[in-house]
């Protein structure tokens, strides 16, 4: 799934980062700049799988909640137009990442597995300032 992600966003998003002739609006740039950033967290992904799992998470989530409050409302209205077709098509890809999602290990490890600590035990916050330089 990382090489499938890492190779699309590289022949579809990485081009027009590296060479836009004009400059990008707010959105069109949040949009490119943080799809070539989940482009090099998926070839990280490549190499660690398993570590880089809720970067997939995150995608398979926003992709689901936007395709249920977005694109299921506007079709369901008769409001779908062509910008909303266009990305309901895009986020439609995500159907396969809970196909190969290891979905034991998400149980095991964000889900049944005890979270981490936020403080060290037996140092509390006032020393841990204090001991700050």
């Amino acid at each position: 799934m990382y090489l499938t992600i890492a190779v699309g966003l590289a022949l579809v998003v990485w081009p027009g980062v590296l060479r836009h002739a004009q400059p990008w609006g707010l959105s069109q740039g949040v949009v490119k700049c943080m799809l070539a950033a989940f482009s090099l967290l998926c070839v990280i992904g490549i190499r660690y799988p398993l570590q880089l799992l809720p970067v997939l998470l995150w995608e398979m989530s926003w992709k689901a909640l936007w395709l249920l409050l977005v694109a299921l409302p506007a079709w369901q209205s008769g409001q779908m137009d062509d910008g909303i077709a266009g990305t309901m098509f895009e986020c439609a890809f995500a159907v396969i990442i809970p196909l190969l999602m290891p979905w034991r290990y998400v149980y095991a490890h964000y889900i049944r597995k005890q979270g981490d600590r936020w403080l060290e035990s037996g140092v509390s916050s006032a020393n841990r300032t204090r001991a700050l330089p």
